[in-house]
């Protein structure tokens, strides 16, 4: 059983009628953990989706709403005017060593 398989049957269970950006709301989930703090996350999932439903539910608005989840957890406890640098992000990436010999470095 995958992830979807387990969106399909807890939306059966819910007795949920809806398609969404999975992929959209587990970046809000991972940026809230990683830049507020690990119970964010699905706190913040939970109120994305009530504040969606409550606003109509459609794809459009779930992805407004996300956008602006994410915004606040990106700019969360620094200064108003702080610009989010790319290395503050943070990102996994798992190489295959098989691959890694293969990748030549880039040029500056």
């Amino acid at each position: 059983m995958n992830l979807h398989d387990w969106i399909d049957e807890l939306c059966d269970e819910l007795d949920v009628d809806l398609d969404f950006d999975e992929a959209l709301v587990l970046d809000v989930a991972r940026d809230a953990a990683h830049n507020v703090d690990r119970p964010a996350a699905p706190l913040t999932t939970f109120l994305l989706g009530y504040a969606a439903a409550r606003s109509g539910g459609d794809p459009e608005t779930l992805e407004r709403l996300a956008v602006a989840a994410t915004d606040l957890a990106l700019r969360w406890d620094k200064p108003a005017d702080a610009v989010v640098e790319v290395e503050d992000l943070e990102v996994d990436v798992e190489i295959d060593p098989g691959v890694e010999d293969e990748l030549e470095p880039l040029e500056a």
